[in-house]
């Protein structure tokens, strides 16, 4: 089963618009047969994203469960699907939602439809675990964003996390990051147990998207 890179764009100035576009490319021609390549964009750029990296796999960053009518405001899961999102992320650290917004989130998804659930720790893992979403991505918020990646300062809670969550639905896979920056992040990453990485600014930021990405791909093969 391919290991996977998960780039969250959020709303970073290089990461939205044109620039998502160029960045989705960039993604595009990094992937390989052996790594599972995913990008998570705006709303607002699903469409766009999709149609101009056609063989990427391209995620929302957020659905609300509800239904067609009088929901002003909220991201509804069929017309994200429409405008071409494959997965989605959920319950990130700065997107945060209840365990019940997720499990009916889960009931009104197909069920081929990726979700991958962001936890803090490995006591919110072991909740969403009982839900059975397809990925939990372990991210503790103190780390994201910064030049330290977990592997380096708390690579336990990543292979705890594994732990906990194999202990209650071994069909889930555990994602972790937050900090995440290089190949030899990821690759201890698997190390210790993960089936890849979510990460934002260490790419969205990058000065040389191509080489961070060709170094992250290495780290996985």
């Amino acid at each position: 089963m391919q290991p996977l890179i998960v780039v969250n764009f959020k709303t970073y100035s290089t990461a939205m618009g044109q620039k998502a576009i160029k960045l989705a490319r960039a993604m595009e021609r990094a992937s390989t047969n052996n790594v599972r390549m995913v990008a998570v964009v705006s709303a607002f750029d699903l469409f766009a994203v999709k149609q101009a990296a056609p063989t990427l796999e391209v995620w929302s960053q957020h659905l609300d469960p509800v239904g067609q009518g009088s929901f002003t405001g909220w991201l509804q899961p069929d017309n994200a699907i429409e405008q071409g999102a494959q997965g989605t992320i959920i319950n990130h650290a700065e997107h945060k939602v209840d365990i019940t917004h997720v499990k009916n989130l889960m009931q009104q998804l197909p069920n081929e439809f990726p979700i991958c659930a962001c936890a803090a720790d490995v006591h919110e893992a072991h909740q969403l675990a009982g839900l059975g979403p397809t990925f939990i991505a372990v991210e503790p918020p103190e780390l994201i964003g910064g030049d330290i990646s977990v592997t380096t300062a708390d690579p336990a809670i990543v292979s705890e996390t594994v732990d906990a969550v194999r202990g209650i639905n071994p069909n889930v896979r555990v994602l972790c990051g937050a900090g995440v920056k290089d190949g030899n992040d990821v690759r201890t990453a698997v190390q210790l147990g993960a089936h890849g990485v979510l990460l934002a600014s260490g790419v969205t930021k990058a000065e040389d998207i191509d080489a961070v990405l060709s170094d992250l791909v290495a780290g996985l093969e």
